[in-house]
C-alpha cells in the first residue's frame, strides 16, 4: 500500500513503542517521516531502519513541553520535505499511584508530557495542516481516558483531555480540511509499562494478552489515513475488550 506517498508525517515519541512502530508503518507506505523524540540515540536507530528499507525519515529531538521546540520542530519538517499532512501526537509517561500521595511535581510533569504537548502540537501544526489539503491529527489517549482504574490520578486526567480536545478541535477545524481523531490503547507490551506485573495487566485483559505496539500503529495509520476520510472527533479503541464490560 502507498497511503502516504507524496505526504509527511510527524510522530513524537517516535523513537520507541508505539510511536516507533506508527513511524515504521507510515514510511513503509510511502510517507515521509520525522520522528520527534528526546531519545537521540533510539530516534537515530529509527531513522537508519527506515532509509535501510528504502524510505524517508528525519529526527528531531524535541522536548514536547516545549512551545518553542515545537515552532522550530515543524518549521525545520516544512524547510525539509515541504509542508506537512499527519501529526501523530503519541509522546506520554504515566504515574503509578493513588491520589493521596501523588506529589505536585508528578503530575505537573505527566500533564506536561502527555496533555500540554498535544495542545502544543496542534497549536504549531494548525497552518501546515490547514495547507495540506488532506491534513490529519490522530492523538494517543488510552483506555484510561475513558475509564477509570483507581491510581494514576495525573494519567488518568491528562488522556481524559486529550480525548475531549480532540473532539472540539475536530469540530473547529471541521471545514478547514483537518480531520482530527484520538486512538485508545490498552495494555500494550511497551516501554511505558516499565516494571509492571504483565501477568497481572493480562489477567485483566479479556481477550488473555497484551496488544503488540503494531497492532496500534495499524489503527493510527488507518485513521490517519484517507481510508478513514469521513471520521474527524471519533475515538478508536484497542484494548483487547477492557471497556467492553
Amino acid at each position: 500500500m502507498t497511503r502516504f506517498e507524496g505526504r509527511t508525517a510527524l510522530v513524537t515519541g517516535g523513537a520507541s513503542g508505539i510511536g516507533r512502530a506508527t513511524a515504521l508503518r507510515i514510511a513503509s507506505e510511502g510517507g515521509s517521516v520525522v520522528i520527534a523524540d528526546v531519545q537521540d540515540d533510539l530516534g537515530a536507530q529509527v531513522v537508519g531502519e527506515i532509509e535501510k528499507a528504502g524510505g524517508t525519515a528525519l529526527f528531531i529531538h524535541l522536548d514536547v513541553t516545549s512551545e518553542a521546540g515545537w515552532d522550530a520542530a515543524v518549521a525545520k519538517t516544512i524547510e525539509t520535505f515541504g509542508g506537512l499532512d499527519v501529526l501523530i501526537n503519541n509522546a506520554g509517561i504515566g504515574d503509578n499511584e493513588p491520589i493521596e500521595v501523588t506529589s505536585l511535581a508528578t503530575w505537573d510533569k505527566v500533564v506536561a508530557v502527555t496533555q500540554t504537548s498535544v495542545f502544543l502540537g496542534m497549536k504549531a501544526a494548525a497552518e501546515a495542516l490547514k495547507k495540506s489539503g488532506h491534513g490529519s491529527v490522530v492523538n494517543t489517549s488510552s483506555m484510561y481516558g475513558i475509564v477509570g482504574s483507581g491510581v494514576s490520578p495525573a494519567y488518568h486526567a491528562a488522556k481524559g483531555a486529550v480525548r475531549l480536545l480532540t473532539k472540539t478541535t475536530a469540530l473547529g477545524w471541521a471545514k478547514e480540511g483537518v480531520r482530527v481523531n484520538s486512538v485508545h490503547p490498552g495494555f500494550i507490551d511497551t516501554p511505558i509499562l516499565g516494571e509492571t506485573d504483565r501477568d497481572m495487566l493480562i489477567a485483566g485483559t479479556p481477550m488473555g494478552r497484551l496488544g503488540r505496539p503494531e497492532e496500534i500503529a495499524a489503527l493510527i495509520t488507518f485513521v490517519a489515513s484517507d481510508d478513514a476520510s469521513f471520521a474527524t472527533g471519533a475515538e478508536f479503541v484497542a484494548d483487547g475488550g477492557v471497556t467492553a464490560g
